[in-house]
C-alpha cells in the first residue's frame, strides 16, 4: 500500500500534514506525537523580524470552531533558523517553512534568508494585510497576489506554495493568477473572517474585533473551494479547513487535494494527525485502493 505522495518534486510519505499556526514547530507537540509520523510539518508564519501580535483577548470558542486574532506573532526567521529549524530536522518529515509579511521587500527578506537552508518547501501566506496597499490582504487581489507570486519565484530556492484566502469572490481566479506567475503550488483555505459578540457586557470577544473563523464549520467551505482551485489549474493543491478525520481529509483529497493540513483539530487531540495517518491506511484496505494518489480528484457525477 503507498501513501507517498509527491509536490512540486518533493515526496512525503504521506498526505497528512500539520497547518501553520496550529502547532507551533512541532516542539509542543513532541511528547504526543512522533513526527516522524507526518507527511510534514508546516511551521507557524515565519516574519523577517519579530511580531508581537494583537491584543488579547485573541481567541473565542464559536459553534464549530473558533476564532482567533493572534496576528501571527512569531519570534522571527533568526531565531527559526537557530532553534527551530534544528529541532524539525531531527525527524524524518518534510518542513514547510509559512513565511508572512506586511509589505513585499518583508516576504522576500524571509525568502532569500532561507534559500541556504534546510527545509523542503515555502509556504507563503498572502492573506497578511499590504501596509501600502491600506491593509488589503495581498490575496484579495489577483493582481497583487500575482505580482508578490512572481517576485517570490524569480528569488527562492526552495518550491513555492501560495496559501490562498477564501475571502474573495472567485477562488479559481486567485489560483490561476498565482499558477501563472509561477507558483509550484497553492494550499487552500486560510480562515474565513468572522466575529463573535459577547451579549452580556456588549463587547466584542476579541480586542481585534474580527477573527478568522476554522474548524468544522468551515469544512464545506474548504471541500467546495479545493475542488474548484483543483479545476482551474495544473499545479498541486493541498486541502485544509475542518479536518477532524480521515473522513474530512479523504473529502478533500477526492476533491483535488494531493496532500491535506490539520490545523484546529489539533487543539482538542493533539495526537489527531496520527489518527488521520492510521485511519487512512485503513480506508484503503478496506477499499481496496493500492494507492492514495488514485483518490485524489476521484470525485464524479
Amino acid at each position: 500500500m503507498n501513501t507517498k505522495v509527491t509536490i512540486a518534486g518533493i515526496t512525503f510519505n504521506n498526505p497528512v500534514l500539520t497547518a501553520s499556526g496550529t502547532f507551533g514547530s512541532g516542539q509542543e507537540y513532541a511528547q504526543f506525537v512522533d513526527l516522524n509520523r507526518l507527511g510534514g510539518v508546516v511551521t507557524k508564519g515565519v516574519a523577517n523580524v519579530p511580531w508581537e501580535g494583537n491584543p488579547s483577548p485573541r481567541v473565542a470558542e464559536v459553534y464549530g470552531g473558533m476564532l482567533n486574532a493572534i496576528g501571527l506573532q512569531n519570534p522571527g526567521v533568526d531565531v527559526f533558523i537557530e532553534r527551530d529549524l534544528p529541532f524539525l530536522k531531527q525527524f524524518d518529515t518534510k518542513v514547510i517553512v509559512n513565511v508572512c509579511g506586511r509589505s513585499e521587500s518583508d516576504y522576500l527578506e524571509v525568502v532569500e534568508r532561507l534559500n541556504e537552508q534546510p527545509v523542503d518547501m515555502l509556504e507563503i501566506n498572502i492573506s497578511c494585510p499590504n501596509v501600502k496597499e491600506g491593509g488589503i490582504a495581498f490575496g484579495q487581489d489577483a493582481k497583487m497576489a500575482a505580482h508578490i507570486t512572481g517576485e517570490i519565484c524569480k528569488r527562492a530556492k526552495h518550491p513555492v506554495i501560495m496559501k490562498l484566502s477564501p475571502n474573495v469572490t472567485d477562488i479559481a481566479q486567485m489560483a490561476k493568477a498565482v499558477e501563472a506567475a509561477g507558483a509550484d503550488a497553492v494550499s487552500l483555505i486560510n480562515t474565513i473572517t468572522g466575529m463573535k459578540i459577547d451579549i452580556h457586557t456588549r463587547k466584542f470577544a476579541l480586542a481585534n474585533k474580527t477573527g478568522g473563523l476554522s474548524g468544522p464549520a468551515v469544512h464545506p467551505v474548504a471541500v467546495r473551494m479545493v475542488y474548484e482551485a483543483a479545476q482551474a489549474v495544473n499545479i498541486p493543491v493541498i486541502g485544509m479547513g475542518g479536518v477532524c478525520s480521515a473522513q474530512d481529509a479523504l473529502e478533500l483529497i477526492l476533491a483535488g487535494a494531493s496532500a491535506v493540513c490539520v490545523g484546529t483539530a489539533n487543539f482538542t487531540n493533539p495526537s489527531v494527525t496520527v489518527d488521520i495517518i492510521n485511519d487512512i491506511r485503513y480506508f484503503m484496505m478496506e477499499e481496496g485502493v493500492r494507492n492514495i494518489n488514485e483518490l485524489v480528484g476521484a470525485v464524479h457525477e
